[in-house]
């Protein structure tokens, strides 16, 4: 009797002190391990970039949307009256050849690149200059012509926006300069003019060139400085390789080759240099230049040097191959240098 009267009141009491215990969270334990940093645990993951919807047929560039728009093929004085040039940065190819006396003239390809102000000055055509422009599908643009280009335009209906005989309202002079090194016009009305005469203004099927990836190593041999002499001194070229921007500067006669409207020096991402046999017609010097059977090349980009040749197929451009197997460009514009093969192709390139 006495043991229960006592015994229940202590194990009430009992239960009061275990049951808190029970209930309580447990101490925690400090953790003391490193924890592990986010890229031993998780691979970073790297987006890839997309690939363009489009790219220009003439230089691999990206696009938003297809260029339909027709080659311009403007024939661009080279002389040193006419230096510097407008536009020659806007171009998507630019050929570099022999006219008479020794004189260059420049050969620029617009497409897909954007417009620039203006283009010049534009001076005369040649039978070479022709093929060299219908080649890449372009209009041809020119202020007058020797007696075989004429009889070539005229008797074949060629495409041409001359400023003398059937385009002058498409033309400028500009009254800084003097005739007939100042003659100018742009892509805007170049293809006003062309649409004026009927001529197709858009094109699906302009030949397009392999390019490779922008982070492709390439190949080929070191070679920073290219030095080109097609005939006359003051007519020497020079390509120089820049690292930090992946382009070759032009020079004309050791001076940085600039356009005239922006002062900003000219640059390529590809420079070819290429042998083709080379013939005087007459007592004024015009020239015949074979464009078909192909022939030594080098080219030259990112840095280095690839020798090879050069081939030209029925309807097709210009294209530089090794072991007969066609080198892709870099994205970004090509020059093209046509140097004579006498006395040997060799004789007019200095590789540094």
């Amino acid at each position: 009797m006495n043991f229960t009267k006592h015994a229940v009141p202590l194990i009430l009491f009992l239960c009061l002190l275990v049951i808190p215990a029970c209930g309580s969270p447990k101490e925690e334990v400090p953790d003391t391990s490193t924890p592990l940093a986010t890229e031993d645990i998780q691979e970073e993951l790297i987006p890839t970039p997309a690939k363009p919807a489009y790219i220009a047929p003439l230089t691999g560039l990206p696009l938003e949307e297809p260029v339909v728009r027709r080659p311009i093929a403007v024939m661009i004085n080279n002389a040193p009256a006419a230096r510097p040039q407008s536009g020659l940065g806007g171009a998507d190819i630019v050929y570099e050849v022999l006219a008479e006396g020794g004189v260059t003239r420049l050969i620029a390809i617009y497409q897909g690149k954007e417009e620039v102000t203006r283009i010049g000055p534009i001076r005369s055509i040649r039978p070479y200059m022709i093929d060299l422009g219908e080649s890449y599908h372009g209009v041809l643009v020119h202020a007058g012509a020797s007696n075989d280009a004429y009889a070539i335009l005229q008797r074949q209906h060629k495409d041409d926006l001359d400023e003398i005989s059937n385009a002058g309202a498409y033309f400028w002079r500009d009254k800084t300069r003097k005739a007939p090194h100042n003659l100018y016009s742009n892509l805007e009305k170049l293809m006003e003019g062309a649409a004026k005469r009927n001529y197709a203004v858009e094109d699906t099927e302009v030949p397009s060139y392999t390019f490779r990836e922008e982070d492709d190593p390439g190949q080929g041999n070191p070679a920073n400085k290219v030095e080109i002499k097609f005939l006359l001194e003051n007519y020497r070229v020079a390509y120089e390789y820049d690292p930090e921007t992946k382009l070759y500067n032009r020079f004309v006669n050791g001076e940085l080759h600039k356009d005239l409207d922006t002062g900003e020096g000219i640059t390529t991402t590809n420079v070819v240099v290429m042998g083709a046999d080379h013939k005087v017609l007459d007592d004024v010097g015009r020239l015949s230049v074979d464009l078909e059977l192909g022939g030594e090349a080098l080219l030259f980009q990112h840095g280095k040097v690839i020798e090879g040749s050069w081939i030209r197929k029925s309807n097709d451009v210009i294209r530089f191959v090794k072991d007969n197997i066609e080198v892709p460009f870099y994205p970004g514009t090509t020059f093209f240098n046509i140097v004579p093969n006498s006395p040997d192709f060799s004789s007019h390139i200095e590789v540094q």
